[in-house]
């Protein structure tokens, strides 16, 4: 029970990755806080399902991409659960197409959930932790797609670079408060998320290629985010872990020119 005591907020927890993470967390003995958009129905089931484990769970609806939004359920979580120690960002948004020629609307539009939602997220349980004057931890879910610049997903690429540096500059900010940032970096993992760009069989035979020849799942990203949190983890900060089936590795890249 790692987070036995402790309460946690999870953005976009009512679906893949981020339902792993909160249910996880509560496995753990964290009470947790749902945040979703639209997806009522399945948080819902998460929240069923953390109250299975005989933990509290709140549901918390906001766009992340609204700052005031994120502000209320940091303070509502904060003022039901009676605190918040521990926060992931986790929710994203993406439009695929060529940056030529791109739909402006789905590109701001992935910017502004995607890198201003992640800010707005650390910034106000940031805030939360400092007036709780007990340190906290934070995991900022980012992606390969900081380094990697892949085709016809430039707006999610540039958003998913600039949380880094964010969350590093933040690491560095609120390291004299014992706050921890850290980020994780999932490879392709099989979310609902991603079957908005591919077909079941694309899905199927995209995953065999990759070099551990499967795509991951949420809850072995959701397992290496508890790890983070975690005190197990107290030394770690401004960190990035990456668990992406060997997706960055320089070889995966060289492969095309027949050389491995």
């Amino acid at each position: 029970m790692k987070f036995a005591g402790k309460k946690a907020l999870v953005t976009g927890a009512s679906l893949g990755i981020g339902r792993s993470i909160a249910i996880d967390l509560a496995r753990q003995g964290a009470d947790v806080a749902i945040n979703f958009r639209s997806h009522r129905d399945q948080a819902e089931q998460v929240k069923a399902e953390i109250e299975k484990l005989g933990r509290k769970a709140l549901l918390v609806q906001a766009d992340v991409s609204d700052q005031s939004a994120i502000e209320a359920i940091v303070a509502e979580t904060a003022a039901k659960l009676g605190s918040v120690d521990c926060f992931v960002s986790n929710a994203a948004y993406s439009d695929r197409q060529l940056m030529i020629e791109a739909d402006m609307a789905g590109f701001r539009r992935t910017i502004d959930v995607t890198m201003w939602g992640a800010f707005h997220g650390v910034r106000a349980s940031a805030q939360q932790m400092v007036k709780q004057g007990r340190g906290g931890s934070i995991v900022v879910v980012s992606s390969p797609h900081a380094v990697l610049a892949i085709p016809t997903a430039m707006a999610y690429n540039m958003a998913k670079a600039a949380i880094d540096h964010m969350a590093r500059t933040a690491a560095i900010e609120l390291v004299s408060h014992k706050i921890r940032v850290n980020i994780v970096h999932p490879g392709w993992i099989d979310t609902p998320g991603e079957r908005k760009f591919f077909s079941d069989d694309q899905i199927d035979v995209g995953g065999k290629k990759l070099p551990w020849g499967r795509m991951g799942t949420p809850d072995e990203i959701a397992g290496a985010v508890t790890f983070v949190l975690s005190d197990a983890c107290e030394y770690m900060t401004g960190s990035t872990l990456t668990i992406d089936g060997g997706v960055s590795l320089p070889w995966w890249s060289n492969r095309a020119s027949g050389e491995i």
